[in-house]
Order: structure tokens, then C-alpha cells, then sequence
């Protein structure tokens, strides 16, 4: 007769996290390792969407596009998206709001978590806009809030999509974000 012991994982708070060196997130107390680096690829193609962004919001007094920052959920849940952008004064050492626009740049290392995870993550948190970028298959799958729900709105590749942000809105050229070929 064998005999099953469930080992319980550790459950970390922000506490911790702050403690840790390295890139870390931390989702409903468990940890998640940001490593290896981001590969090339996956800097470049977040390099141009930051590009992209900041030159959209020129404009626009109220929105703002970051790199990735803590954004505390709460005192277990602690996020960095690879890019976003907050409409809302944002001070201090991290994000307390939901962000109104995030992108996350899929890798092996985290595809799974970007998909799932984070994808139930940010629908629960009122992300208005949540972009899932492949970027080996050069494409990008867009999703927006409705009735606290994620619906998608559309697979892009080379397409320009607009998001309206309430305050500002972003004419966004996906054409723009992939890695030259050659």
C-alpha cells in the first residue's frame, strides 16, 4: 500500500518578493523566476511596441507608456508586464492600478503563464486591453474587457489597430514591432 504525501508549496508575500534578488513576479503567493533573460528577439520586438507607444501618446496628457514594473495586485501578487501604459497619476515604487493597455511578448519560458495565468490575472483586474505578442510567428492576438470578460477582438500580423483608452486613444501599427527578416 503506498501512501501520498502532498507537499504544500511555499506561499510568498510581497515582503519576500522584495527581498529576492533577480527578476521575480509573484501570483497568488507563488514565485516565478524571469530567467533566463528575455532573448533577443524578445527585447527587440519589446524595444519597438515601447517605441510605438510613447510616439501614440505624444499627444496625451494622461496616459503614459512604461517598461516592465511592479504593478502589486495585492499583498501575494506582484506582476511586470513586458510593456504597458497607465492612464491614471501613477508615484511610489510600483503600480497599484490596473494598467488601461498591456503587452506581453510570448517565450517558450513563458508562454504558458502569459496565456493562462496572467491572461485570468489581468481579465479579473479590468486590464482594458490585454495583447498576447508571438513573436516567432509574427503575430498578435488582442483581447478587450467586456462585461469583466477578455473577448477577443482580433489576430493581427501587419494590421493597425486602434485602442481606445477613454482619455487618449493609440493608433498602434503592427507592422512596425517585427524583427527585420534577412
Amino acid at each position: 500500500m503506498s501512501h501520498a504525501f502532498r507537499i504544500n508549496p511555499p506561499h510568498y508575500t510581497y515582503d519576500d518578493y522584495k527581498a529576492w534578488e533577480g527578476r521575480w513576479e509573484l501570483i497568488e503567493g507563488s514565485a516565478y523566476a524571469m530567467s533566463p533573460a528575455p532573448s533577443i528577439t524578445h527585447q527587440s520586438v519589446s524595444n519597438k511596441i515601447a517605441r510605438v507607444l510613447d510616439m501614440a501618446l505624444d499627444n496625451c496628457q494622461k496616459c503614459q507608456a512604461l517598461l516592465p514594473v511592479d504593478w502589486r495586485i495585492d499583498e501575494d501578487t506582484v506582476v511586470q508586464p513586458d510593456n504597458l501604459v497607465v492612464c491614471h497619476p501613477v508615484s511610489g515604487a510600483y503600480l497599484t492600478r490596473a494598467p488601461a493597455l498591456v503587452f506581453e511578448v510570448l517565450s517558450k519560458s513563458t508562454a504558458l503563464k502569459d496565456q493562462n495565468l496572467k491572461f485570468s490575472l489581468y481579465e479579473r483586474e479590468g486590464v482594458k486591453y490585454y495583447v498576447m505578442v508571438n513573436a516567432e510567428d509574427r503575430v498578435a492576438k488582442i483581447y478587450q474587457i467586456h462585461d469583466g470578460r477578455y473577448i477577443k477582438l482580433c489576430d493581427v500580423a501587419d494590421e493597425s489597430v486602434d485602442f481606445d483608452l477613454g482619455e487618449c486613444s493609440i493608433h498602434f501599427d503592427f507592422s512596425l514591432i517585427w524583427p527585420h527578416e534577412g
